[in-house]
C-alpha cells in the first residue's frame, strides 16, 4: 500500500505508527497497570496516606500540621497564630507543601542561635517546664519543614499541658503517647518517633 510512496513519507508513517503504539502501551496500559497494582496492594499509600475523621479527610500521616488557635483578626497577615494548648504541637515550621526546605543556617549563625533561644523560652513557658528540659526538636525545624514526627521526649513533655487543657487524666494521655511511639526503621535505622498528626487524631477519641 505504501510501497509507491517516497521513502521520506514511508519513514514518517512508520514513525507515526510507533508513536501510536508506544502511546497506548506507555501512556495508557502501563499507567493503568501500575495504578491497579498500587490500589490493590498499597491502597493507603497510593491514596496519600490520608487520615479521616467523621468520614472527612483531615490530613495525611506524611505531612505535618500546625495546631493553632484561631487568629483574633483573620484578615491580619502580620498576626502570628498561637499554639493551641489542647493539642500536641509539632516541630517549628510552616507545613506548607508548596514551600519546603530548610533554612540552611549553621549552628554558629547568630540569627539561628537567637531564634532557638526564643523558641526554647516560649516552649518552656507554654508547656510549664524548665528551659533545659526542652528537647532539641521542639525548637528546630526538620530538613523539609513538613516532617509530622517529633521525638518521644517532646511528646512526653507535652502530656501534662494537654491533659490539663482537656480535663483528661494525665496517665491516659501518657499511655496514648506511648502507644504511638514508633520504633526505628528495620530495628536499627533512625530514631524512635511519634507522628503528631496521628497522635492528635487519636486524642479526639480519648474520653
Amino acid at each position: 500500500m505504501f510501497g509507491s510512496l517516497p521513502s521520506v513519507v514511508r519513514n514518517h508513517v512508520a514513525a507515526l505508527r510507533m508513536l501510536l503504539v508506544f502511546t497506548v502501551l506507555l501512556g495508557i496500559a502501563y499507567p493503568l497497570a501500575v495504578t491497579g497494582v498500587a490500589q490493590a496492594a498499597f491502597s493507603d499509600q497510593a491514596n496519600g496516606s490520608t487520615i479521616t475523621q467523621d468520614g472527612k479527610t483531615v490530613g495525611s500521616s506524611l505531612i505535618g500540621q500546625n495546631f493553632t488557635l484561631p487568629k483574633k483578626n483573620p484578615d491580619d497577615a502580620e498576626e502570628v497564630a498561637q499554639p493551641d494548648p489542647k493539642w500536641f504541637q509539632p516541630r517549628p515550621g510552616g507545613y506548607d507543601p508548596l514551600v519546603t526546605g530548610a533554612s540552611n543556617l549553621g549552628p554558629n549563625d547568630e540569627d539561628l542561635v537567637k531564634t532557638i533561644k526564643e523558641r526554647r523560652a516560649a516552649v518552656a513557658e507554654f508547656d510549664g517546664v524548665a528551659p533545659e528540659d526542652v528537647p532539641v526538636d521542639a525548637v528546630t525545624a526538620s530538613g523539609s519543614g513538613l516532617d509530622p514526627h517529633i521525638s518521644p521526649e517532646y511528646a512526653r513533655e507535652q502530656v501534662e499541658r494537654v491533659a490539663q487543657a482537656r480535663s483528661l487524666d494525665a496517665a491516659a494521655v501518657r499511655k496514648l503517647v506511648e502507644d504511638h511511639v514508633q520504633g526505628r526503621v528495620l530495628g536499627f535505622l533512625g530514631a524512635e518517633r511519634v507522628n503528631v498528626v496521628e497522635l492528635n487524631r487519636a486524642l479526639t477519641e480519648l474520653k
